[in-house]
C-alpha cells in the first residue's frame, strides 16, 4: 500500500466537515476542543458562581451586580482532548479480496485512516496499532495536523501476517489505552472460538473505560458466496485445506451460520453498549463513514 491509497484527495474535503461523536464529554491532559465535567477557559457560557477573593476579575459579572447587587462570577465549559486509538487487524485473513473490491486490510485502512484523520483535524489525540496474534508496536500518540502523513505512512507498511487470535493479542495491558476515550477496531472478526473470543477483548476494553466501536470488515464473497463445484478450501492462517462440493443447499446453510453469528455479534454488542458496523469491502469506505457511521451517530 501507498499512502495516497489510503486518503484520496476527493475525501479529505468531505471529512473536514465531520467530526467523531462521543458518547460522554471526556477530559484529557491538554486543551482540546472537546466538552468536559470541568469548568474551564473555553467561550461556551455554563453557569454563575458567587464572586470569593482571589477569582479573576475578568470574569466578574458586572450587569449582574448593576442589576442585582450579587457578585459573581461566569463560568465557562472547559474543553479537553478526546483520546482515539485504532486497532487494525493484520492477521493473514485480512489479505483476502474478491473480485467487487480491495482486499479487508486495505478496506480496514482505509476506514481507520478516515477515522485517525477525523480525530488528528480536530486537535485529538490518536493512538493506531496493527494486531495479529499480537498487539505490534504502535506510534507514540499523535496530535495536529502536521501528524496526519506519518498516521498514513505507519498504516500503508500494514502487511498481513500471523494468524487471528485477538482475545491473545489485548492480554498485554500496555498496549491498551491509558487514559478513557474512543476505541475502534477493523477486523474481519474470524476468530477460533467466535464471539466469545471478541467479548474477551471487549471487556479488557471497557475496563480501561474505552467507549468501542467495532467495525467487521468482509468482502461480498464471504456475506453472500456466489461459488459452486468442487474445490479445496484453504485456511489462510492455518494452512489447513478441505475439500468440498459446494451445492446450492451447502451455500444456503453457510449463510444461515454467517447471518445467526452476526446476529449474535450485534445481539452482543448491543448488549454492552457497543456500536457494531459491517464494512463490506464492496461499499466504498467514504460511503459507509457518511451513510451507516454517520446514521448510527458515530459521526457528524
Amino acid at each position: 500500500m501507498k499512502p495516497d491509497d489510503l486518503l484520496k484527495a476527493d475525501w479529505i474535503a468531505r471529512l473536514d466537515r465531520l467530526t467523531l461523536s462521543t458518547g460522554r464529554r471526556v477530559r484529557g491532559t491538554r486543551q482540546g476542543r472537546r466538552r468536559s465535567r470541568e469548568m474551564g477557559a473555553s467561550l461556551e457560557f455554563a453557569d454563575y458562581r458567587e464572586y470569593s477573593p482571589g477569582d479573576d476579575v475578568r470574569r466578574f459579572d458586572w450587569s449582574v451586580y448593576g442589576r442585582t447587587g450579587r457578585k459573581v462570577v461566569r463560568q465557562y465549559l472547559d474543553e479537553q482532548e478526546l483520546q482515539v486509538t485504532l486497532y487494525v487487524d493484520c492477521s493473514q485473513s485480512m489479505a483476502f479480496a474478491d473480485e467487487n473490491g480491495p482486499s479487508k486490510l486495505l478496506h480496514a485502512s482505509r476506514l481507520a485512516a478516515s477515522i485517525g484523520y477525523m480525530t488528528l483535524a480536530a486537535y485529538d489525540r490518536l493512538g493506531v496499532y496493527r494486531v495479529d496474534e499480537r498487539v505490534g508496536e504502535g506510534l507514540p500518540l499523535l496530535r495536529g495536523r502536521p501528524a496526519i502523513h506519518r498516521m498514513l505512512e505507519f498504516l500503508a507498511s500494514s502487511e498481513p501476517a500471523g494468524r487471528g487470535a485477538l482475545s491473545e493479542a489485548f492480554t498485554d495491558r500496555s498496549r491498551l489505552p491509558k487514559l478513557p476515550g474512543m476505541t475502534w477496531i477493523f477486523s474481519d472478526c474470524w476468530t477460533e472460538r467466535g464471539e466469545e473470543e471478541l467479548e474477551e477483548v471487549i471487556a479488557r476494553l471497557q475496563a480501561a473505560r474505552q467507549e468501542v466501536v467495532l467495525v467487521q470488515v468482509l468482502t461480498r464473497g464471504e456475506i453472500q458466496p456466489r461459488l459452486s463445484g468442487d474445490l479445496k478450501l484453504i485456511d489462510a492462517e492455518l494452512g489447513t485445506f478441505k475439500e468440498a462440493a459446494l451445492t446450492g443447499r451447502l451455500v444456503e446453510a453457510y449463510e444461515r451460520e454467517f447471518a445467526s453469528y452476526r446476529g449474535r455479534l450485534a445481539e452482543f454488542c448491543a448488549r454492552r453498549g457497543i456500536a457494531y458496523i459491517l464494512a463490506p469491502t464492496d461499499v466504498p469506505s467514504i460511503e459507509t463513514i457518511l451513510g451507516t457511521m454517520r446514521e448510527s451517530g458515530l459521526v457528524r
